[in-house]
């Protein structure tokens, strides 16, 4: 069984600064987010990773756009932070998953992200389309790795885990070369932990190296205030009753004599505390965004334990700051964790504290699904019944669907690359 060396779960940081909510499904206009500034502070407090796709509407572009800055270019080799996308997604409705397809997405992706390599790329949404189309475009994904460099690992990224599982299977026993990645969203939270549950060992046996936990709120279910409502409105699968359901459950947590028992709260930390160590069998030993100085030439010298890897998409520079404080939080309480703090320049007392907020994490925890009952590991069907492709014309590059510029932002630039060639580019 060969893998791509070195392995993914290497390098991989574990926590990934994710981009779906510079899109018009999570936010009106994700044109007037303070996109360049979240990146920007991002980098700044650790994190060195980001995921995107041309599917996020203009995500690819604000991200790029953020990195083409004197700022990071002067103060963050692009060595030293790590850029995952994907391809195969076009809407709702449309998928193309062809060879001529995925190497124009690759291009385009490079063009819109001002870099010369991909560190990832993930088919997105496998569920969509069948598993020869799945495999033509790893086979394609693979290709463009070995052929250019303009890429070096290949996943795939999905909802119903049953699925990517064999999926993952399937390409192993096809090409005898294990799946780098498998992102699976919504299924570690305190709603639904199949991931754990169901598709941990079968991963394992299938040589996945890395298996990032997407949207631990569940696409935005897990909210006081309900799920996200965009420039598109009301787009969450989840049905009447299972939001019902939650918002017992988080009445309940709101009544709890505890500070900082908001369901959402207690839903960040409960799974990226609980991925961390579950999710460490295939987890990544990468820079953990600690505090403490990391150095890519040398693992065990930073960090001899893998750590489940967590995506994290925010919408301003505040639920950034919260999201750092509660992931440092969580590495303080890992055996070792009060060394991690007085090497990163917190508290001795910060251990401590960790410590404590488990114990109220795990009690509001149990209490919470206690409260939705059978509506735990509850999954919505993706995709609906009777869900057809209306890609009509696989082999012609299209404009994809994003909505309007905001007038100062990047209506001047072009959303859309013509050319589906390839160039090889050095890489730094």
């Amino acid at each position: 069984m060969s893998q791509t060396s070195p392995p993914l779960s290497t390098l991989l940081p574990p926590l990934i600064c994710g981009t779906a909510t510079f899109n018009n499904q999570y936010n009106p206009d994700p044109y007037a987010l303070p996109t360049t500034a979240i990146v920007h502070e991002a980098l700044s407090l650790g994190v060195r990773a980001f995921d995107t796709s041309p599917y996020y509407g203009p995500a690819e572009d604000l991200l790029g756009a953020a990195l083409d800055t004197p700022f990071v270019r002067d103060n963050f080799p692009r060595r030293d932070y790590f850029l995952l996308t994907k391809v195969g997604r076009i809407s709702g409705d449309e998928f193309d998953y062809s060879a001529s397809w995925v190497r124009h997405s690759v291009q385009r992706s490079l063009e819109r992200l001002h870099t010369t390599y991909l560190d990832l790329v993930y088919c997105h949404d496998v569920e969509f389309v069948s598993p020869e189309e799945v495999l033509t475009a790893v086979t394609e994904l693979r290709k463009i790795r070995d052929e250019t460099g303009l890429l070096r690992y290949v996943g795939i990224s999905g909802y119903p885990v049953t699925t990517l599982c064999e999926l993952a299977e399937m390409i192993l026993e096809m090409t005898g070369e294990p799946l780098d990645a498998v992102m699976s969203y919504a299924n570690f939270t305190l709603q639904n932990t199949r991931l754990a549950s169901i598709a941990l060992p079968r991963f394992e046996a299938a040589g996945v190296s890395v298996v990032p936990n997407a949207s631990v709120l569940g696409m935005g279910l897990l909210r006081k205030k309900g799920v996200p409502i965009g420039a598109h409105g009301d787009f969450h699968p989840s049905p009447k009753e299972l939001r019902a359901a939650i918002q017992a459950a988080s009445d309940w947590s709101d009544m709890q004599n505890i500070k900082d028992s908001r369901i959402e709260k207690v839903a960040i930390r409960w799974a990226l505390e609980s991925w961390m160590c579950e999710g460490a069998r295939v987890g990544s030993r990468g820079d953990p965004a600690s505090g403490i100085p990391w150095q890519r030439e040398n693992i065990e010298k930073n960090s001899g334990t893998r750590l489940g890897v967590s995506v994290m998409g925010v919408s301003n520079t505040e639920e950034l700051h919260e999201t750092m404080q509660v992931w440092r939080s969580i590495l303080d309480g890992l055996e070792g964790g009060e060394q991690t703090a007085i090497d990163s320049g917190r508290s001795t007392d910060d251990r401590t504290r960790s410590l404590l907020r488990q114990k109220d994490v795990n009690y509001l925890a149990t209490g919470i699904r206690k409260v939705l009952g059978n509506w735990v590991d509850y999954t919505w069907a993706s995709p609906d019944p009777g869900f057809v492709n209306k890609r009509s014309a696989p082999d012609i590059p299209a404009p994809l669907p994003t909505p309007a510029a905001s007038p100062d932002q990047l209506s001047k630039q072009a959303l859309t690359r013509e050319g589906s060639g390839l160039r090889s580019m050095p890489q730094t």
